[in-house]
């Protein structure tokens, strides 16, 4: 499974190899293996490991979260949504976190995809409110033939012969990392016979009106400064395969998009939901690194920004490095 991937194509970088039970070979380079149940049982300590990516989708509040400190690493990011972990997306509210907060929820790749288009535009226009629809790939989590399921009846149909409408927190969540939008956004999916790349389609009532073309222009600089790497912008006639293997978490397509008038207007955005949240949750774990580091050389000092400037240029390089 690390050699070949039925959406990513084979590994080509290194070769893999087993040098023992507990230990892979990536090339030159040793990677520790465990076959743990329990968390709390992995030696993340004696691996040389202090920040961990949770991302079985089982522990993910901050009890169960907790077990991997306990197992000695220092600090856990959850990639997925928590119902009571502090929620950070890179480019929107990273700057916000504090050393003493040990588990973070990295939010979920819809999230990740919605809220920097959304940061954009309410700081560029105002939000008054909106709906969100994302179109997502189908997942592990489907059935591939119809079945029982724990969520609902419609979930329980085959992934590959249904677009089937689903429930999804992604907008509510936005509200988690932009407070200025809290309860303003919510939202659905439609989980469709695809194996990768899912799309936001956003609707939303603006405070302050904007052409459509005021609108790209806004999205577009952004995309090119602040949100580099993080936001893109395209605006050539694409479809879904086009994106697969893009790290940025967010990709606007310009071309998708329409405008009934100047106050509304509907925003589509892009984004593999494998791939690019793939290269999100280190993002996270590395700006939680730097924000540490930073804090502590500025311990005595109130001026923060170059340690922001610092994370959000990290975070840039990694989304634009495969």
């Amino acid at each position: 499974m690390f050699k070949y991937d039925t959406v990513h194509g084979q590994w080509k970088h290194h070769e893999v190899k087993v040098k023992d039970s507990k230990t892979l070979l990536f090339g030159e380079k040793e990677v520790a293996v465990f076959g743990c149940r329990n968390p709390e049982e992995i030696p993340w300590a004696a691996a040389g490991a202090e920040y961990v990516v949770e991302s079985t989708g089982v522990f993910t509040d901050k009890d169960k979260a907790a077990a991997h400190i306990k197992g000695g690493a220092k600090k856990v990011i959850i990639s997925a949504p928590s119902k009571d972990a502090p929620m950070f997306v890179c480019g929107v509210n990273e700057k916000e976190y504090k050393s003493d907060i040990d588990i973070v929820s990295n939010a979920s790749c819809t999230t990740n995809c919605l809220a920097p288009l959304a940061k954009v535009i309410n700081d560029r226009f105002g939000i008054v409110e909106g709906l969100m629809t994302t179109v997502h790939a189908m997942t592990a989590t489907q059935k591939t033939v119809d079945g029982p399921s724990s969520k609902d009846w419609r979930g329980g149909r085959a992934a590959s012969f249904n677009i089937i409408p689903s429930s999804t927190g992604a907008a509510k969540a936005v509200g988690k990392v932009l407070p200025e939008l809290n309860g303003k956004l919510t939202g659905m999916a439609f989980r469709v016979p695809t194996v990768d790349v899912s799309v936001v389609d956003l609707t939303v009532r603006l405070a302050k009106p904007a052409t459509y073309d005021q609108i790209k222009a806004a999205i577009k600089e952004e995309s090119e400064g602040n949100l580099k790497g993080i936001l893109g912008y395209v605006d050539e006639d694409l479809v879904s395969t086009d994106f697969q293997g893009d790290n940025r978490s967010s990709i606007f397509d310009a071309k998708a998009g329409i405008a009934l008038n100047d106050n509304f207007v509907k925003l589509v955005s892009w984004y593999d939901n494998e791939w690019g949240y793939r290269s999100v949750a280190p993002s996270m774990a590395l700006a939680v690194k730097i924000i540490l580091i930073c804090r502590n050389q500025l311990a005595e000092s109130s001026n923060f920004s170059a340690c922001s400037t610092r994370v959000v240029d990290l975070i840039r390089h990694m989304h634009s490095t495969k």
